[in-house]
């Protein structure tokens, strides 16, 4: 009997080693493997409630390290405006990503979750970061080495707060300028938006030239996974109102919506996000045939798909009507990180309910989970869970101060320059005796910035750091030169004061999303009369700080010079670098201009094409030496 105990004994020892090893050594811990089988190796350790963690991204509001780990939730994000506290610093950011995260690496499989924020125009929830111009400014530049550089600096930026992951670049083709999110896109113009997904490999790096198509990529902890949205035709919904239906054949929702998408999977673009609009009535957001047909199995795209803010919600009209259908629709459709902000278990509960009634099968989480791995993988997440503060130099930094500062310069579009028989107004001279500086937009960063700027919405004031036009107005003229501020005068005060010229700076409060959707696109008040009363008596140059072409027509023949600013960020300097000559101005309207919002839509090679100013005009001016 004794005799007999010893093999069992041999058999236990052996076993225990064996679980021993397997414990010290998981293969889809080893960067060395190939990426393929560390995928496969961690995915056959998890458990189904471990796979639906990750494809979970919740608001910080509600995350917790206790959070994460109970939930094994895969990512986290701000929603716009959300930070660790008013004007944290880049070190509390920091602090606040890596706390989630160590909650994430304490769990039995210790996978990292990924962490993302809404960097569209520079790292603009951060307060110190530097703000560049947003991308109808950018589309104007026709610069797309500009706008990959624009991304190098914005990776910098985020990662200098802890954060490897963007939901940038919107590549939306904004066919109507009412869309309150026009401003979010480059161009009306396909190519130009095409153009301007340099701006991936400027957040994540340039692919090596043998890379397999639609694999996602990252070329260093000193870049950041980027996202393209939103999937697909965004920009033509039915007068631009948001989240609507975008009617249109499967022709021309290929030819001018979807092709900055090719060139972004090509890119390497890490996701892709899916946008609330409707394509022909259907929700995309529950699209199949696009996300599951057409993104991942046409074009091969190897990223994970991620959906908007409650956009499983939104699937239903009024949202969260019947949630349990809209969780089958959307994740049957492709989609394989849900953004849950706040409501997680309920999401959590009904999948794991549907999948273990075999609604929703095991191989649709299996490929959500694979793309979410393959990209963390792929991004160093595993090897690289944890920032430090080393990078914290790079926000708001002098260097893209100065880059942001060259963007201004090159989005400004120049649409009049004196009347026909007249001596043009631009440059303007650095010496004069008196010069009038009006409008609410003149000395106010907030303004100048637009939405997605610290809040969601933007708010005006001097909300973060930067240069106003006003400042810059007053550290380009000549010493002897008196500037004199007045917001709003009265025509009496413009006519008794003999100023040489004005520089009138109105526009368009911030505003984003649904937010800044307009039927009249007209400058609010007292923008309109501020030109009026100004350009009645005085020669003045009208500076437009708009996220679109606005209602500018009836104003027109008493302006002497006008300038389309779009919203040119926290580098005002920029501004008065053009206007006073020492840069000439190059940019091109990337928009038509219309004449009277009757005319919309209209885009250039429409058939009834007849604009105050067509897409791709904007005069020139040379610099002035020794102004």
């Amino acid at each position: 009997m004794e005799k007999g105990r010893i093999p069992l004994i041999g058999f236990l020892l052996f076993c225990c080693l064996g679980a021993i090893a397997d414990a010290e050594y998981r293969l889809y811990k080893d960067p060395k493997k190939p990426l393929n089988r560390r995928i496969k190796d961690l995915l056959r350790r998890m458990s189904l409630e471990e796979k639906i963690g990750q494809m979970v991204q919740i608001e910080r509001a509600v995350a917790s390290a206790e959070v994460m780990k109970k939930y094994y939730i895969g990512s986290v994000l701000s929603g716009g405006g959300s930070a660790p506290g008013p004007q944290a610093s880049p070190e509390a950011w920091v602090d606040m990503v890596n706390g989630f995260q160590k909650g994430s690496l304490s769990t039995r499989l210790g996978i990292p979750m990924i962490y993302g924020i809404d960097a569209v125009h520079g790292h603009n929830t951060v307060y110190g970061a530097t703000v560049f111009p947003h991308n109808i400014g950018l589309g104007a530049t026709r610069d797309p080495e500009l706008v990959k550089r624009i991304g190098a600096a914005t990776a910098l930026e985020v990662r200098a707060t802890g954060i490897p992951y963007a939901f940038a670049p919107c590549i939306a083709v904004c066919r109507d300028p009412r869309w309150g999110r026009c401003y979010e896109s480059y161009s009306e113009d396909p190519k130009i938006v095409r153009a301007m997904t340099e701006v991936i490999p400027g957040l994540q790096g340039d692919i090596p030239a043998n890379s397999r198509k639609g694999e996602p990529f990252l070329a260093g902890q000193h870049k950041v996974l980027a996202t393209a949205k939103h999937y697909v035709g965004d920009g033509g919904t039915t007068k631009g109102i948001n989240e609507n239906n975008t009617l249109a054949s499967r022709h021309d929702l290929l030819s001018i919506h979807m092709p900055a998408y090719y060139d972004s999977i090509i890119k390497g673009v890490g996701t892709i996000m899916i946008s609330y609009s409707s394509w022909n009535g259907v929700k995309m957001h529950a699209n199949r045939d696009l996300i599951t047909g057409f993104l991942k199995n046409t074009l091969h795209f190897r990223g994970f798909v991620i959906s908007d803010w409650q956009g499983l919600d939104r699937i239903t009209s009024p949202p969260h009507a019947n949630y349990t259908y809209s969780i089958i629709a959307g994740v049957s459709a492709g989609i394989d990180m849900i953004m849950v902000p706040y409501n997680y278990t309920e999401f959590i509960d009904g999948l794991t309910s549907l999948v273990k009634n075999n609604v929703i099968p095991m191989s649709r989480i299996d490929d959500a989970v694979k793309r979410i791995l393959r990209v963390k993988f792929t991004i160093g997440l595993f090897e690289h869970p944890l920032a430090d503060y080393s990078m914290t130099k790079h926000l708001g930094s002098q260097e893209h101060r100065e880059l942001a500062r060259e963007a201004v310069r090159k989005s400004l579009v120049l649409l009049k320059n004196g009347g026909s028989g007249d001596k043009p107004l631009i440059p303007l001279p650095k010496k004069a005796s008196k010069i009038l500086v009006a409008g609410t937009h003149a000395d106010n960063i907030g303004n100048q910035c637009g939405g997605w700027t610290i809040q969601w919405q933007g708010q005006p004031g001097n909300i973060t750091v930067g240069t106003t036009i006003l400042t810059a107005i007053r550290d380009t003229v000549h010493p002897e030169t008196k500037v004199v501020f007045n917001e709003n005068p009265d025509p009496g005060y413009v006519k008794s004061n003999e100023f040489s010229h004005a520089i009138v700076v109105v526009g368009e409060p911030p505003y984003s999303e649904t937010f800044g959707d307009s039927t009249n696109l007209t400058i609010p008040d007292p923008g309109p009369s501020i030109i009026t009363n100004v350009c009645a008596s005085v020669k003045c140059v009208i500076v437009l700080i708009t996220g679109r072409p606005v209602v500018i027509q009836p104003y027109l023949a008493q302006i002497d010079a006008l300038v389309a600013a779009w919203l040119p960020g926290t580098e005002g300097q920029g501004v008065a670098d053009v206007l006073f000559g020492d840069y000439g101005f190059t940019g091109k309207l990337p928009r038509t201009w219309f004449k009277t919002v009757d005319q919309l839509p209209m885009n250039v090679g429409d058939r009834h094409y007849d604009p105050l100013f067509p897409f791709g005009y904007g005069l020139t001016t040379e610099p002035v030496k020794g102004n």
